[in-house]
């Protein structure tokens, strides 16, 4: 989507206490064995900490796409592939349902295979593979942690920073993960990256203005899905409008009325917010791999 189509926002996002988990994260780099990065399947792209590649270095890495629930499978599975060229090991994941959750432990063993090898010709065949598990806030990590570990081992939320420090949780005799906060950067690239982490809760959308973002997200979803729109609002989306306008079109169809020919759109743009975070879009992913996909939002 062009970024001229796009109605600019300022976002403020960086709470404090995300610059002392970064920090707490490096400090611990040292005592794990690999790190466990967790993605909202949705957004592969924007939930993807830049500053991780740089902080874990050389560590075995595992990507684990979660909420593939509420992604569109067609571009998960495109997002599986773009990763997996570039070296990583992938997981498609539901952490709410424990979809996937059991092929845990044995993609990190096989990601860790030669360590396992080293343990046990030096004799230290019990020795504990340690995992990082890193994720930007709201991302699911503390419900994926316990679906893996059968219990309840860290607090999980609904709203970002609910985890604010690390904790060990044992997993069998062979697995210790250490659960870290979800951190964001300093630094995001665009506003779209802001704008899409905003509509996925990992940061708090009232931040944002919430007619901006439902006016930018009727724009992404009339490139990606516009069955999506026509199906769940009765209106064809006009390719010649801006957000606003296709608010104010879904407002009509809603019979959203302020005054006589006044239409209400930041009723409408709560309205579309809300139902897409309730499913009600269907399945959507609001980042592709390419710019020439287009999903079914099935």
């Amino acid at each position: 989507m062009a970024e001229s189509s796009y109605e600019k926002m300022n976002i403020q996002w960086f709470p404090g206490h995300m610059t002392k988990a970064q920090r707490m994260i490096e400090e611990n780099l040292k005592l794990v064995d690999a790190v466990c990065e967790i993605l909202d399947a949705r957004i592969p792209r924007s939930s993807r900490n830049p500053d991780i590649d740089r902080l874990a270095g050389d560590k075995p890495r595992l990507l684990i796409l979660n909420r593939v629930d509420l992604a569109d499978p067609e571009a998960t599975a495109r997002w599986r592939r773009h990763f997996e060229g570039q070296g990583f090991s992938v997981l498609e994941t539901d952490a709410k349902s424990g979809r996937g959750v059991k092929e845990f432990v044995p993609a990190v063993r096989r990601l860790l295979k030669d360590k396992l090898e080293q343990y046990e010709a030096k004799g230290q065949g019990g020795r504990p593979l340690r995992v990082m598990i890193l994720g930007i806030p709201n991302v699911g990590k503390s419900t994926f942690i316990n679906k893996v570990a059968g219990r309840k081992a860290a607090v999980a939320g609904d709203k970002p920073g609910v985890t604010r420090g690390k904790q060990w949780i044992n997993i069998d005799k062979g697995l210790d993960l250490l659960d870290t906060p979800g951190i964001l950067w300093p630094k995001f690239d665009s506003q779209e990256v802001g704008e899409m982490l905003a509509l996925t809760n990992a940061i708090k959308a009232d931040v944002l203005d919430k007619e901006t973002l439902g006016a930018n997200f009727m724009l992404r979803l009339r490139e990606y899905y516009p069955q999506a729109l026509t199906e769940r609002y009765k209106f064809t989306p006009d390719p010649e409008q801006n957000g606003f306008e296709l608010l104010e079109a879904a407002a009509k169809k809603r019979g959203f009325l302020v005054s006589k020919g006044e239409y209400d759109i930041e009723r409408m743009a709560n309205t579309l917010l809300g139902e897409y975070h309730d499913g009600k879009l269907g399945r959507l992913s609001l980042e592709q791999p390419d710019d020439g996909f287009v999903g079914t939002g099935k």
